[in-house]
């Protein structure tokens, strides 16, 4: 906070507390005077409402009684007139009995005297066109001498008759009177008790109107007496807060330089980071070089030590096999001198001879060389097991069949009687076949 604004702040409250009682006074008046306004205006809609109600309930109600006494009226009298026209007196004629006893019941009723009841009755003959009771007149009476057989015909021509009766109550009737005059004081008991419910209303708003006046004019007294006390704090604080505004100025100057240096030690500082990270990151990269070459060395030391045993086995078992073809070369040559020696009478093959070599069981190579025997010596009696089929037409190849699965190829040799072109098995005849299938011609003609 600085010096100007401490001073203007008193200027503002000293204006604010000059006008604010009677503001506040002024605004809960009209707050009062609103409020005040607005409920009269609905207290006068609700008045307004409820006498309309009232009048339409007034005039519902006496037109409905109304037609209730009518009705009702009209019922006893019907049930008058019906009990007039039964005529028990045979001596006198019909219509002047019926109309006496009409007048006598109905006209001479205290409804139609004193209670102004309009009533309109008509009598019908059972002949249905005479009319004995028209409101009072009727046909012209029979003379009073008649003989006793027409009396009897005019009873039965007349009787019995039929009545109807019509009742009307007037609005200007004492008996309409009297029903209005009750419902009028009953809505006028109702509208004077909504009146007193209104003044009522009236006078608890005027008081409410008081209390706020009232509670104002305390609230408006309390805030003279709290800015009274704000001006003196306010008189005593502003001399001290412009003392305080300079040193604020001061400390805030000093406050900036001293964040300037905080930055400048704070760029400083990431540099420094900075370097330290990277001479820490290098040693780093050297040690794992490091650790990568030691491993490497020794990796590459194992891998030689390797090499060299495997270059060891390699030769020896290169010497090895090179020994055991020589030996298995050595077998196969001694192999085919002997068959060649001791065989003179059939041709034998390299291919054949290499494939008994080549039978893994000493057994199954002394059974070969006995079917071989038994070809060259006893070739009459030997067994052809089947021809060969499946290949070329010039191939006229046959098996010989020993241990079971051994098979022994032969044909016709050209300087001798047979000629063993290969040995296999039940297994290899596939390949068997194939390599015969490729002999070329001239090894057959």
């Amino acid at each position: 906070m600085d010096a100007p604004a401490a001073n203007s702040a008193p200027s503002a409250n000293s204006a604010k507390s000059k006008n604010g009682p009677s503001d506040l006074s002024a605004r809960a008046g009209e707050n009062v005077e609103n409020d005040g306004t607005a409920k009269t205006t609905a207290d006068r809609f609700g008045t307004f409402f409820v006498v309309s109600i009232g009048l339409l309930a007034l005039f519902a109600s006496y037109f409905g009684s109304i037609r209730l006494v009518e009705i009702a009226l009209e019922r006893e009298i019907q049930a008058r007139v019906e009990n007039a026209i039964v005529v028990t007196h045979f001596n006198r004629p019909v219509i002047p009995q019926v109309k006496e006893r009409i007048d006598r019941s109905v006209r001479n009723s205290r409804w139609i005297k004193f209670g102004g009841l309009r009533v309109s009755t008509l009598v019908l003959a059972r002949d249905g066109v005479t009319w004995l009771y028209v409101d009072g007149h009727g046909t012209p009476p029979t003379p009073e001498g008649l003989a006793p057989t027409d009396m009897i015909g005019e009873w039965l021509n007349y009787l019995p008759a039929t009545a109807e009766v019509s009742v009307t109550l007037p609005h200007t009737a004492p008996i309409s009177n009297a029903i209005l005059f009750v419902f009028t004081a009953v809505f006028l008991r109702f509208a004077y008790l909504a009146n007193q419910h209104q003044s009522g209303q009236e006078s608890e708003r005027l008081e409410e109107a008081l209390r706020v006046r009232d509670q104002a004019a305390r609230r408006t007294e309390e805030i003279e007496f709290e800015l009274a006390a704000t001006r003196m704090r306010l008189s005593e604080i502003v001399p001290i807060e412009r003392e305080h505004g300079e040193e604020i100025d001061a400390l805030q100057q000093e406050r900036e330089n001293l964040q300037r240096k905080l930055i400048d030690l704070a760029a400083r500082e990431e540099s420094l980071r900075g370097e330290a990270d990277s001479a820490t990151e290098l040693a780093s990269e050297v040690r794992t070089l490091e650790d990568l070459l030691e491993e490497a060395t020794g990796d590459l030391d194992a891998r030689d030590g390797e090499i060299g045993r495997l270059e060891q086995s390699l030769r020896k078992a290169s010497k090895a096999s090179d020994r055991a073809e020589n030996a298995k070369v050595k077998a196969v040559e001694l192999m085919a001198r002997r068959f060649r020696t001791l065989y003179k009478t059939i041709e034998i093959d390299d291919r054949a001879i290499t494939d008994i070599s080549s039978l893994g069981d000493e057994s199954l190579r002394l059974k070969a060389e006995e079917s071989v025997k038994r070809l060259a010596e006893e070739a009459d009696n030997v067994a052809v097991r089947r021809k060969v089929g499946g290949l070329p037409g010039y191939v006229q190849v046959f098996e010989l069949g020993f241990a079971g699965k051994g098979r022994i190829y032969y044909t016709r040799g050209k300087s001798k009687r047979f000629r063993i072109l290969l040995v296999g098995a039940k297994n290899s005849q596939p390949t068997d076949l194939e390599y015969l299938s490729r002999l070329p011609k001239s090894e057959f003609s």
